[in-house]
């Protein structure tokens, strides 16, 4: 239990969870853009389109891992909130927001996923 009885701890640990959930789009948008330049390979040069699983994967690969990402850096998150004392909460702040936007981002990645699993070319 921290004993800094400091709001800016709080504040802090959501700055880095806002990093974490950066990184996380990031690797989910890749992914995406990734997998999907398989497409445009396979419609430009359908000769040369066995090539283009390799794509397929490797954009499913990041998208997988900006959902884990996005999973565990909220639950992380979610931790060192049960670490901190109440003085050490902002007052009046919710602090549910940044974890809620965490699980969407992971949700619509897994979704996102799941779609170009689903549906390859």
């Amino acid at each position: 239990m921290s004993d800094l009885r400091d709001p800016r701890v709080f504040l802090a640990a959501e700055r880095t969870l806002l990093a974490w959930q950066r990184t996380a789009l990031a690797l989910i948008g890749f992914g995406f853009l990734v997998e999907r330049s398989g497409l445009l390979l396979a419609l430009l040069a359908p000769a040369k389109a066995q090539g283009t699983l390799g794509l397929y994967w490797l954009g499913l690969t990041f998208i997988a891992f900006g959902v884990a990402l996005a999973t565990v850096s909220a639950l992380q998150h979610r931790r060192l909130l049960r670490s901190l004392n109440p003085a050490e909460y902002p007052p009046g702040y919710g602090t549910w927001l940044a974890p809620l936007a965490s699980a969407l981002i992971a949700l619509l990645g897994l979704a996102l996923g799941l779609y170009l699993a689903l549906n390859r070319y």
